[in-house]
């Protein structure tokens, strides 16, 4: 016998087939209600679409807490930037690489053009800083000596990597507040390389004998507080306040230490690229183990991946964008902003910056800049900055009197006022 369910879509009819004695059915059939009008089996796919709604549920419990921290703790950057953080430092890092890889790939830097207007200063500035002056002779760059001299002076332009060159292409400029009358601190913008003439470079030049450095822990980065110095800069350092520049990598990808004013928060490594800080404010660039190491003078290092530059020139493989030795992160091919701090011979610290630069073209801007030794700091537009402070005489450093090293420079000048997640150096006058 045949039956038409009521309710059943127009045109369509469902067979019901009676047991003997006239039953709907029994046992298990009878018990799920299966016969019975208006009944319909549940299909597949809503069987595994309950599946799935039990398994996010499941899967909010557990990480919800910890991406909702991720949202919400201060200084982490915008929504997009904190979930790609929060997935690398969840077992995602060979994901988010591979596909960070891939967008930059299909988004690469142009080529051709010019620099937009007033990237690059048209002239240098020649006012009076002094003579230069060399450490004395058998003194390693930086190696925590106390100066000697009241400056280094001026160094000597930037030969550009681009020709024909530009007006006021590589010449210094002086940048940040004077120290005790005289120049701390001068800038220099060049192209880095002669195929994508559009872009520029930034680099930093600072004097040891006039600047003083400290790193400062974020709230994140490297963990293991307190610290004697945390984010964010403190009002009583802001009357001496004259630079402020990110630090390197998560300690997750960095392949090296952190160690500061007595305290270790992830063991140094040997071989790995460092910046040590000196307890008298000094700075150097190297080879841990090799170049520079562990004593009594030695405040504060921070470790990151390889060195980039050994001995005057950029290392060798640096084109070869291995992960192995880079990293999870972005290869050394892929162009994106990319940061570098180096050391000149005279113990003079540089730092260096850009978009669509290659682990290769930072290197090479760095050793064109005087650095012996290099080393990366940290990559991508949301972590790439560099401000400089020039206050009126007597007055604090503010947002309101710094300046970013590039315009196009992404974050806020007030970023080191703020919490960080992230750690970062401060240069200080002496």
């Amino acid at each position: 016998m045949q039956t038409t369910i009521p309710g059943s879509r127009e045109g369509s009819a469902t067979h019901v087939h009676r047991r003997p004695g006239g039953a709907r059915g029994s046992g298990a059939s009878a018990r799920s209600g299966q016969g019975r009008p208006g009944y319909r089996r549940p299909s597949r796919r809503r069987a595994w679409l309950r599946r799935l709604a039990c398994l996010m549920v499941l899967l909010v419990a557990v990480v919800g807490p910890s991406y909702g921290h991720a949202l919400t703790v201060p200084g982490g950057g915008s929504v997009g930037v904190r979930t790609v953080e929060w997935i690398r430092g969840h077992g995602g890092a060979g994901t988010v690489a591979g596909l960070e890889n891939l967008w930059y790939s299909h988004h690469a830097p142009p080529t051709g053009g010019k620099p937009p207007t007033g990237y690059i200063p048209a002239s240098g500035n020649t006012a009076p800083a002094g003579p230069p002056h060399a450490l004395a002779p058998g003194t390693a760059a930086g190696a925590g000596q106390p100066p000697s001299v009241a400056h280094l002076g001026q160094p000597p332009p930037i030969t550009p990597l681009a020709s024909p060159s530009l007006p006021g292409e590589g010449a210094w400029h002086p940048i940040g507040r004077q120290v005790n009358g005289s120049t701390a601190m001068y800038g220099a913008f060049l192209r880095p390389d002669a195929v994508h003439t559009s872009l520029v470079t930034g680099v930093a030049w600072m004097d040891p004998r006039q600047l003083s450095a400290k790193l400062f822990a974020g709230s994140q980065e490297p963990g293991g507080g307190p610290w004697p110095y945390e984010a964010p800069i403190s009002s009583s350092m802001s009357n001496s306040l004259v630079a402020a520049f990110n630090s390197g990598f998560r300690m997750k990808d960095a392949h090296g230490g952190y160690y500061a004013y007595g305290h270790t928060a992830v063991p140094l490594v040997n071989g790995a690229a460092s910046l040590v800080i000196y307890n008298d404010g000094t700075t150097s660039v190297g080879q841990w183990g090799r170049d520079v190491g562990m004593g009594p003078d030695v405040s504060a290092v921070r470790q990151n991946l390889t060195l980039i530059v050994d001995h005057r020139h950029p290392v060798p493989g640096l084109d070869a964008g291995s992960f192995k030795q880079w990293g999870t992160t972005i290869g050394n091919k892929v162009l994106v902003w990319r940061s570098g701090v180096g050391v000149t011979a005279n113990g003079a610290l540089l730092y260096a910056a850009g978009n669509g630069l290659s682990a290769y073209s930072l290197a090479r801007v760095l050793a064109q800049a005087g650095a012996v030794r290099a080393m990366e700091m940290d990559i991508n537009s949301e972590w790439t900055n560099f401000f400089s402070f020039n206050p009126p005489p007597g007055q604090p450093a503010t947002p309101a009197n710094a300046s970013k090293l590039l315009p196009d420079m992404r974050q806020p000048t007030s970023r080191y006022f703020q919490p960080s997640t992230r750690d970062f150096v401060v240069m200080v006058a002496r």
